[in-house]
């Protein structure tokens, strides 16, 4: 199996160090054989916006931080795990700089959606666009084509800028298969085994629709790109935020996919001191996914958890987050909305920061994601417990930077001296090494200000106890000749 069942790092190429060989060299002299289970390094690729979402081009690596021998250089160590914009490509890619040069007579004009493509009059209907998820204030961008003059309305589901530097593609068009193949192929033969399909969920535009995971539309897609991986080795993590239920039909049709229910969840039981909810959770969810507490956009609300949560419970949570320095992503679609006004898509703030910096807190969330079944996931500023970078996020004006510290080496060798930074890679370790994590994982009956998990493989078995009111966290595991032993966090 491609994916290990080991903990991975996230981290932007750029993030520890300064590019991909000080990274390198920080993973070897520093975390050495910490993330067995693979680095997910965040869009390396020559980008014209959004910190590498808006890719020009997936054939090449950004210079500044590299090339794909020092991506070959960290995978002798570690499996890599790429992402692929799958919905969309940078306004300054040699593709639609050709669109915009010469229109529909263009070699690549059919790899974008012209409204036209959609509505063959080219006038959007009201009702339509009120029903599609946005992710801005409208789905379009008019772009002036050089040739003609002519103003061309294409489909940007993304991106702060107008127009926008984020241009959707029509994954249905031969060229659009035809550059993902390409892509793909070169990811394979640079070494990577995981691909990561950023925002999915939008690639089927269809009237009448929210345009997002449309049925039976994008399981074709997926079933196509799926039998392209498979036949490079390489496994896809579809990147999906939307309801539960959504996520769980993807599991259910043997897709790896992301556990962004988790974040929330842990938050609820540490800052309200029960884990009820939880337990529920933890009881009915599927076992094949990516765990994480934190990334580089925020905690999922919206849509990920619609029908999880109570509002009041909710709006109780933010206020807390937002009373330690996090700052709130909105939904968009006035339809996508709690009906008594309830719009947080995701709070952003370091999950260390969220948890009051309080550092028993936050080994005791760590201990829960490395104890749910799953793939976990630590992104570099989580590793380093780092805190708010308020001063980022107001310099750029994107509150998404306050969780996007770039470290330098002195910075990260600093971070190390922290008493929780050594106390989560102790952590890491034991999840990397203790067999029991292969075994049969349980929820066990406890009071609700106590969580308590267990695995057991064969002989081996582990148990972790944490207390939600104290914070106090305790494993329990067998020892190499059967005996119980305390490992107090």
């Amino acid at each position: 199996m491609t994916v290990k069942n080991q903990v991975q790092l996230i981290t932007y190429p750029n993030s520890m160090g300064g590019n991909l060989r000080t990274l390198n060299y920080i993973l070897e002299t520093y975390f050495p054989g910490l993330f067995k289970g693979g680095i997910h390094i965040l869009p390396p690729f020559p980008s014209s916006g959004d910190r590498g979402f808006a890719p020009l081009t997936y054939l090449e690596i950004a210079p500044e931080f590299g090339s794909w021998e020092d991506i070959k250089q960290i995978s002798e160590q570690h499996p890599i795990l790429l992402d692929l914009m799958v919905n969309h490509i940078s306004a300054k890619s040699i593709y639609f700089q050709d669109f915009l040069e010469m229109g529909r007579e263009s070699e690549y004009a059919d790899l974008f959606i012209p409204v036209d493509k959609i509505w063959s009059n080219g006038d959007p209907l009201r009702e339509d666009i009120e029903k599609i998820f946005l992710r801005r204030t409208e789905p379009f961008s008019d772009f002036t084509i050089r040739k003609t003059g002519e103003v061309e309305r294409v489909w940007t589901t993304f991106g702060k800028t107008t127009p926008s530097e984020q241009v959707d593609i029509d994954v249905n068009s031969k060229i659009a298969r035809h550059l993902l193949t390409e892509f793909m192929t070169k990811f394979s033969k640079n070494g990577i085994k995981i691909v990561r399909l950023d925002a999915v969920g939008y690639v089927i535009k269809k009237p009448g629709t929210t345009c997002f995971f449309v049925e039976p539309e994008i399981y074709q897609f997926l079933e196509w790109l799926s039998e392209l991986a498979n036949s490079l080795g390489i496994e896809l993590l579809p990147e999906v935020h939307a309801d539960y239920s959504t996520q769980f039909k993807l599991a259910e049709k043997g897709y790896w996919i992301y556990d962004f229910i988790l974040p929330y969840t842990v938050l609820d039981a540490l800052l309200n001191g029960t884990s009820k909810r939880l337990k529920e959770y933890l009881k009915t969810r599927p076992h094949r996914q990516f765990t994480m507490l934190d990334c580089h956009d925020g905690v999922p609300i919206k849509p990920d958890l619609n029908g999880f949560y109570r509002t009041e419970d909710a709006r109780k949570l933010v206020d807390i987050c937002l009373n330690r320095g996090a700052n709130l992503s909105p939904i968009f679609s006035s339809k996508h909305k709690d009906p008594d006004g309830f719009d947080v898509h995701q709070i952003r703030g370091t999950f260390y920061s969220l948890l009051d910096c309080n550092d028993d807190a936050y080994i005791a969330a760590r201990a829960i994601q490395f104890f749910t079944p799953g793939v976990p996931q630590v992104y570099y500023v989580g590793l380093l417990a780092g805190k708010n970078d308020q001063v980022e996020a107001e310099r750029t004006g994107d509150g998404r930077d306050i969780n996007r510290h770039n470290y330098s080496t002195p910075e990260t060798e600093k971070a190390l001296q922290l008493p929780v930074v050594q106390r989560l890679m102790k952590l890491i370790r034991f999840r990397n090494e203790f067999d029991a994590f292969d075994g049969e994982f349980q929820v066990q009956d406890s009071d609700d200000r106590l969580l308590k998990l267990s695995w057991e493989n064969k002989q081996k078995r582990c148990q972790l106890m944490i207390d939600l009111h104290s914070y106090k966290a305790v494993i329990q595991y067998t020892n190499d000749v059967g005996s119980l032993v305390d490992y107090p966090l």
